[in-house]
């Protein structure tokens, strides 16, 4: 069995154990699944490196509390010195000349950046095929997606390739992949996390997340990075929890467990897994009721308004005069049209395009500023319904991972693949994927809990309960 999160930094601490052992053996384990095309940027010099630094550090008396621990970062989250595409050619060569806060707090206690993962461009995909890179396979099954847009992220830590990995969230993107990849993968509430270094996708929404093969692991990287920031202005000067590994009575907890609707029913495999986890969580002295939110049904919708608008005015600044790829061509204009021709790709300029649509004169009014109000709605009607409830119970995804190139064609399909993970990016509040289960063809199933913003705690002690209860 792999070592925890505690038992590695034990041994690091005390010497037992070598961090330039452990950064060798991660980016071995890496080149040997190449085939995978989850590596965008082996950084095996940078990560030995800051071993030696480690070691040393260690050997002088200092305790670090993940040191030793071994990190893949999706690379759309910036390292200073180390190139970081976002998984477009637009932004090929692009090194940045700082660290996000996130990479940077984790670095400071211990833990070391031994690769950039392969991603959908610009985040925006749910399968991990829209790279310019590549597409990236499913760790247990070839001819599966693994999920997306933190593709490379679940694949690494699902493949033990790591202890665990940074992804980032703007509508479900750690954890449909952790659910299609049989890891953990959290969104905490937005502004836990400073946004600083990860490149914007859609602001309001987007948030560092991380992946990791246990609750209390992920529990450990999510409080490490959290914190205020001053660099982030959407930062929040919230009190940081401390880890709480007794923490797993869940007697007497009230958990919601939502209605789910016939329009996007899960499959059977995965509404059976549903009912299970509800049952599992009453065994265990929960009081579990079903309630109705009726505005989640109409998540997405509202939420492709909002993400491609924002993406839309975010994506601007790619213009080939700053930084970048840049085609020169006589006169501005046509410079701009042939750099964002060439550099974007096909689902990136979907994006692009709707964005600018429901932005446009005459169109603004009718869907961006009515998306808004719905966004409020529904959050409001998530705190109005949760007021007597600890957390709330769902499925992560209406599917299991699903055949490669089935859905690229149809973006209605591949977008509904987030209606259980989008409200927890709409209304800010944190939420949590948990393995809980295989499907027919051994694929893995993943169950959510979201909880009130800054709610953390419960949400992690309720997503530990269902851990030690799941189906073989």
């Amino acid at each position: 069995m792999k070592n925890t999160f505690v038992e590695i930094v034990e041994l690091c601490n005390s010497g037992r154990v070598d961090p330039r052992d452990r950064v060798s053996a991660a980016c071995d384990t890496i080149e040997s699944y190449s085939h995978l095309n989850a590596l965008r940027f082996l950084l095996r010099d940078r990560a030995m490196q800051d071993a030696e630094r480690l070691s040393k550090e260690i050997r002088a008396g200092k305790k670090f509390p993940l040191a030793g621990i071994t990190l893949a970062v999706k690379d759309n989250i910036v390292t200073e010195g180390v190139e970081t595409t976002a998984g477009s050619k637009i932004l090929a060569g692009f090194r940045s000349p700082y660290t996000a806060t996130a990479v940077k707090r984790l670095e400071e206690a211990g833990a070391i950046v031994v690769a950039k993962a392969n991603l959908d461009e610009f985040a925006m995909g749910s399968s991990g095929e829209n790279s310019a890179y590549g597409v990236t396979i499913h760790p247990f099954d070839s001819s599966r997606v693994p999920g997306g847009s933190s593709s490379g992220s679940a694949v690494f830590t699902a493949i033990d390739a790591v202890d665990g990995a940074l992804g980032s969230e703007t509508g479900g993107s750690v954890r449909q992949p952790a659910s299609f990849c049989g890891v953990v993968g959290v969104k905490p509430t937005y502004g836990r996390i400073s946004r600083y270094g990860l490149i914007a996708f859609a602001s309001s929404l987007d948030q560092i997340s991380p992946m990791a093969k246990n609750v209390s692991d992920a529990e450990r990287l999510v409080y490490a990075m959290s914190g205020f920031d001053e660099h982030d202005a959407t930062s929040a000067q919230a009190i940081v929890p401390e880890v709480n590994e007794s923490e797993t009575n869940i007697h007497g907890m009230r958990i919601a467990a939502l209605k789910l609707g016939d329009v996007y029913r899960p499959q059977p495999a995965i509404e059976n897994a549903y009912k299970s986890a509800m049952q599992a969580l009453v065994d265990q002295g929960a009081i579990v009721e079903e309630i109705e939110i009726p505005s989640f049904a109409h998540a997405v919708d509202v939420y492709y308004i909002i993400a491609t608008a924002e993406a839309s005015s975010n994506l601007a600044r790619y213009d080939g005069g700053r930084y970048g790829k840049r085609i020169i061509r006589e006169g501005l204009r046509e410079t701009y049209r042939a750099t964002r021709g060439e550099g974007f790709g096909k689902e990136v300029k979907r994006r692009i395009l709707l964005g600018t649509f429901v932005l446009s004169s005459g169109f603004i009014d009718a869907y961006y500023h009515k998306a808004m109000l719905v966004r409020r709605k529904m959050a409001n009607e998530y705190l109005y319904a949760m007021k007597n409830y600890d957390a709330l119970l769902l499925p992560t995804s209406p599917t299991t991972a699903f055949k490669l190139g089935e859905r690229i064609n149809d973006p209605v399909a591949m977008y509904l693949s987030d209606i259980y993970t989008i409200p927890a990016n709409m209304t800010g509040c944190p939420a949590i994927s948990i393995p809980y289960g295989i499907d027919d063809n051994k694929l893995p199933i993943g169950m959510q809990f979201m909880a009130k913003p800054f709610d953390e705690p419960r949400m992690f002690q309720a997503a530990k309960a269902l851990e030690r209860m799941v189906m073989p």
